[in-house]
């Protein structure tokens, strides 16, 4: 179940938040930056597993982390670009099958969490560099048959909550 929003995704009640980053990425725009700058211990976490681990593009990686007012928050992190060429560097362009991969892995998070819902942006549209009608076509393959809605915000509209139906999805 795919519903298209425009809203502020930061304001999704979805169970599973995911959005796209590099490898070894700073975080310096979008929505990177706000869940930086509004969970500073996920771009910490995040920080110290690529230094341990060394993920490459296309796989995920789970943060789970509770804010200020108590609300607990899962956050996928999608590797759906080329790591930066040197540290602090711009991080690489997306690329479809990083983007494809990234999915599919989301698609085992959501199912070994038993999310009741997730919620992503324009994957790799902004910083990724990829157009939207590559892009979408990817999601709906992959996110599509979960068994929970999936909110796709599409349009960001900053302080706005997006009504999430849990009902019949448009998937045009």
């Amino acid at each position: 179940m795919i519903h298209k929003l425009s809203g502020d995704l930061l304001l999704s009640h979805a169970d599973l938040i995911a959005h796209g980053v590099a490898p070894g990425d700073d975080w310096k725009s979008g929505l990177a930056l706000a869940l930086r700058e509004r969970f500073p211990s996920l771009y910490k976490d995040f920080r110290h597993f690529c230094h341990q681990t060394s993920p490459k593009p296309g796989s995920a990686w789970l943060w789970r982390g509770v804010d200020q007012a108590g609300r607990q928050w899962r956050i996928a992190c999608l590797l759906t670009q080329d790591p930066p060429a040197h540290e602090g560097g711009r991080p690489g362009k997306a690329t479809t099958a990083h983007v494809n991969h990234a999915l599919h892995a989301l698609k085992k998070i959501a199912v070994d969490e038993k999310v009741k819902s997730v919620a992503l942006p324009r994957l790799a549209t902004g910083v990724g560099g990829l157009a939207w009608q590559h892009v979408e076509p990817l999601v709906l393959s992959q996110l599509a048959g979960i068994g929970v809605p999936v909110y796709v915000y599409e349009t960001f509209v900053a302080g706005v909550a997006a009504k999430e139906p849990a009902g019949k999805a448009t998937t045009s």
